[in-house]
């Protein structure tokens, strides 16, 4: 895979992938505001699936779980602009506003319709990353600029931005029935749920009488089967959004845990039809 990032700072970059796809479970550490300069990407989440194209502005809150599929589109490169609006930076712009945010129960990615005055702020970076080097002050003022926008256009923002609460320890059982099919370290899945790596493995044994791993890997195949079953889906799609690396190891595990490979189920079902 071909894949160029350039930066103005480690809060502003400008992504391109020229390969056919790329796939990545990630947690998002700060809040990123992206821009689609071509292509288009899926993100799935446990409850919701976007699809966002060329043209398209969206602000994906951060300490989210989500699987990333990215796409060349119409003989363009999947190319974004992606500016990182950090904990340190939104403190510094909310150190002297008098904000008390809400608490938000579930933080949704936020979409912005194409608006001119975010367009034109993101846009405006595309030049920069010519530079050999560019100004930390001038970096920060496009950053500044982004949040003020972002204000401006969305009333409710500042309980998303202005909140610096980190995860607490919330119901395992349940966070997890809802999240097993994003492939993340152990490690994240603890501080989203509130616990050390040490609780985290100790309170999951407790709750499921499993190790986290296997019972992962079993979740993950029970969701990809009805996937197949109920949803007639093809291997490679199940095998990336049921959080699987790669088809010819989804391939194996699938076959060991029901004895049969994807494609003969899906044989089978269409001799059904």
């Amino acid at each position: 895979m071909e894949y160029q990032a350039k930066y103005i700072t480690e809060d502003i970059k400008l992504s391109c992938y020229e390969d056919k796809f790329f796939k990545s479970d990630i947690m998002f550490d700060h809040h990123m505001l992206i821009w689609f300069i071509s292509g288009e990407t899926k993100i799935v989440q446990s409850d919701a699936t976007y699809i966002f194209k060329k043209g398209d502005i969206f602000l994906i809150p951060r300490n989210q779980l989500a699987t990333i599929i990215n796409y060349p589109k119409d003989g363009q490169p999947h190319k974004t602009v992606v500016m990182h609006l950090s904990q340190e930076k939104l403190r510094d712009f909310y150190a002297n506003l008098d904000i008390k945010p809400k608490a938000v129960q579930k933080q949704k990615i936020i979409t912005f319709n194409n608006h001119p005055l975010l367009e034109s702020c993101l846009s405006s970076v595309v030049p920069y990353f010519e530079m050999e080097a560019l100004p930390e002050d001038i970096a920060s003022l496009k950053i500044t600029e982004a949040i003020t926008i972002l204000r401006t256009i969305d009333q409710e923002i500042d309980h998303v931005l202005a909140n610096f609460e980190e995860p607490g320890k919330i119901d395992l059982a349940d966070y997890m029935e809802k999240n097993f099919m994003f492939n993340l370290p152990l490690e994240k899945f603890g501080y989203l749920t509130g616990r050390s790596l040490t609780t985290f493995k100790r309170d999951f044994s407790k709750v499921f009488n499993n190790t986290p791993q296997r019972w992962l890997t079993q979740k993950r195949l029970e969701m990809a089967h009805y996937q197949f079953v109920e949803k007639k889906r093809k291997p490679i799609d199940v095998c990336y959004e049921t959080g699987f690396e790669n088809l010819s190891h989804f391939s194996f595990a699938f076959k060991k845990q029901f004895g049969y490979a994807p494609t003969e189920l899906l044989k089978s079902i269409e001799k059904l039809i």
